[in-house]
């Protein structure tokens, strides 16, 4: 029997939608942000690209996992599939959207197969934090690339 969990976390970011798609599509820092990525074997400076495949190391379980970037919308989404383990595959869709109060970030993440249960168990609570770890991120790289003011004077 085959079973399906599908879930959409949301976050909101002041960080400008150019930070924010740098910091998604910046594979070899991914495991700075992400709570489930550990490492990535992605070189510095590539970027997600349609039919991409590269591996990452979860933090919970040392099992390397294929990474498929499916599709790329600039500035707006990346779609990506994972194949586990035997009996899992996740397809993750990370999407952008400028509102009035800022940048709203969406994290869905869709499990099949009949481990998907067991898999749900585990992610759940990291699945929770993933668009609010984008946005710190992005918030943080934005806040460290305004110049500072010189100490002494006052405005």
């Amino acid at each position: 029997m085959a079973h399906s969990i599908y879930r959409t976390y949301q976050a909101l970011s002041t960080a400008p939608v150019e930070t924010l798609w740098q910091t998604l599509t910046n594979l070899a820092d991914i495991s700075t942000w992400h709570p489930l990525i550990d490492s990535t074997n992605a070189p510095r400076g590539l970027t997600a690209k349609p039919g991409l495949i590269y591996r990452v190391m979860p933090r919970w379980v040392p099992i390397p996992i294929r990474i498929f970037v499916e599709r790329v919308s600039p500035n707006e989404l990346i779609s990506i599939r994972m194949f586990p383990v035997p009996g899992l595959e996740e397809r993750v869709i990370y999407r952008l959207e400028s509102t009035v109060w800022g940048t709203q970030i969406s994290y869905s993440v869709c499990l099949r197969g009949w481990l998907s249960p067991v898999a749900w168990s585990v992610l759940r609570p990291y699945a929770s934090k993933v668009a609010e770890a984008i946005a710190h991120a992005a918030e943080e790289t934005a806040a460290s690339a305004l110049p500072s003011k010189p100490s002494g004077f006052e405005v």
